[in-house]
C-alpha cells in the first residue's frame, strides 16, 4: 500500500540542510551548548529523527541565523517520494525501526529480521535516513499476513501491547532511548 509519509531526516540530512559535518548535530544537542532541543525529535531503533519541517525551520530559532540549503531540501524530498511536511514530532504517524519490530514480533535473534529483509519477504521500508531503515508502522502490520505466509519457522505474531504502545507513544521497549557514547555512557557503567 502506498501511503503519504511525513519527510524526516537523520543527523546525515540534518547536517546537510546547514552544510555542516553531521558531527555538529551531536555538539548542537549537548546540554552545555543548548542550541538543539532533544525533544524536537523522535527517537526510533536507538537514533533522533527530526521532521523536516523543523529541520529546515530551526535555522532561524538561532541566537546566529543558519541559512538552510534549498536545494539539499529538494533532494530530500525528492528521495522520499509524495509525502508531507511535518514540523512537530507529534504530528507524526507511529514509525518504527528494527529494534522496534523485533520487539513487536518477539523474535529470537536479529538475523531473523535481517534475513526476511534482504531476501525481500519483509516490505520495503519508507525511510532510508543516514543509514538506517524506517517504517511507518501500518507499512509492516499490513505486510503480517504475507510474512506468515512466506515463513518456515517463525510465526510472525504480533504482541498487540506493543503495537498500541506505539500508536498512542507510550512505547518504552528496546530502541525507545538513545543510546549514548563517550564519557557519559563510561560514567553509566
Amino acid at each position: 500500500m502506498n501511503r503519504r509519509k511525513p519527510y524526516l531526516v537523520g543527523h546525515q540530512e540534518f547536517a546537510a540542510l546547514y552544510r555542516v559535518d553531521p558531527k555538529m548535530v551531536g555538539q548542537w544537542l549537548a546540554p552545555s551548548r543548548g542550541v538543539l532541543d532533544p525533544s524536537t525529535s523522535i527517537v526510533v531503533s536507538g537514533v533522533r529523527y527530526w521532521p523536516l519541517g523543523f529541520a529546515v525551520r530551526f535555522g532561524s530559532t538561532t541566537k546566529r541565523f543558519r541559512p538552510v540549503d534549498l536545494e539539499v531540501k529538494a533532494r530530500i524530498i525528492a528521495e522520499q517520494g509524495e509525502g508531507w511536511e511535518a514540523d512537530l514530532g507529534d504530528e507524526l504517524p507511529p514509525i518504527v525501526g528494527q529494534q522496534e519490530i523485533i520487539e513487536m514480533f518477539h523474535l529470537p535473534a536479529q538475523g531473523n529480521l535481517a534475513m526476511a529483509i534482504t531476501t525481500g519477504r519483509f516490505p520495503e521500508h519508507d525511510w532510508l535516513l543516514s543509514g538506517s531503515m524506517l517504517w511507518l508502522l501500518d507499512t509492516v502490520l499490513d505486510a503480517v499476513p504475507q510474512l506468515r505466509d512466506s515463513a518456515r519457522s517463525l510465526p510472525w505474531e504480533v504482541d498487540e501491547a506493543v503495537v498500541a504502545s506505539l500508536r498512542d507513544g507510550t512505547y518504552d521497549g528496546p530502541g525507545s532511548r538513545v543510546l549514548t557514547r563517550g564519557r557519559h555512557a563510561r560514567k553509566a557503567l
